[in-house]
C-alpha cells in the first residue's frame, strides 16, 4: 500500500512536523508552557488553562487550529484529542485522565470493504461550561455535552447530554438531573 500515494507528500511532511511537535509538547513538564506551545500551533486556550501530558490525533489535516479551549480548563494526562473535527470546551471544563475525544472515524483507507457500510464521519466535539468528563470516558464524533453536565469514568457518549445531567455506561445513558 502506497502511503504517500494516498495522502500526499504535503500531509505526510505535516505528519512529520507535528509528531515532532508532539515530541516537544510532551517533553515541556509546565503545563503553562504547554498552552503557549499550542498556541503558537494555532489553538486558542484560555487564561488559568493547565494541560497536563495529553496526545493529539490527525494533526496532519488541520493542525491545532480547530482547538478552542475556554478558561480554567483542565486536562488530564493520557488524554488524547483528535483535533480533524474541531473541539470547543468551554470555560471551567474538566477532561480527566485518559479521555479520548474522537472527532472523526474511518475504517480504512479509499477501497476498504467496509467503506461502503460505515463512511467516514467527521464532526465538531463541544463541551459546555462546567462540564467534567471522568476517567477514560469516551466521546464520539458530533457529540454536544451540555453545561455542569457530568460523564461518568469509562463513559462511552454517543449522543448529546443535556445540561446538568449524569451521564454513566456504555452507551452512556442519563441516570440523574443535577439541580
Amino acid at each position: 500500500m502506497n502511503v504517500i500515494g494516498i495522502i500526499g507528500w504535503e500531509k505526510a511532511l505535516r505528519f512529520l512536523f507535528f509528531t515532532v511537535y508532539q515530541f516537544l509538547l510532551h517533553i515541556c513538564v509546565v503545563p503553562q508552557i504547554r498552552a503557549f506551545l499550542l498556541t503558537l500551533a494555532g489553538a486558542k486556550i484560555g487564561e488559568g488553562t493547565v494541560l497536563l501530558d495529553i496526545r493529539f490525533s490527525n494533526l496532519h489535516h488541520h493542525g491545532f487550529t480547530r482547538l478552542r479551549m475556554g478558561k480554567r480548563v483542565f486536562v488530564g494526562d493520557g488524554a488524547l484529542l483528535d483535533t480533524r473535527g474541531g473541539i470547543l470546551l468551554g470555560d471551567d471544563v474538566t477532561i480527566s485522565s485518559r479521555v479520548i475525544l474522537i472527532t472523526h472515524t474511518n475504517v480504512g483507507f479509499p477501497g476498504h470493504p467496509l467503506q461502503k457500510h460505515y463512511p467516514p464521519k467527521e464532526g465538531k466535539i463541544t463541551i459546555g461550561e462546567g462540564a467534567y468528563l471522568g476517567t477514560a470516558a469516551i466521546v464520539l464524533p458530533g457529540i454536544t455535552i451540555g453545561k455542569m453536565a457530568v460523564v461518568g469514568a469509562g463513559a462511552v457518549v454517543t449522543k448529546d447530554v443535556a445540561a446538568k445531567t449524569v451521564e454513566v455506561g456504555v452507551p452512556a445513558r442519563s441516570i440523574k438531573r443535577i439541580k
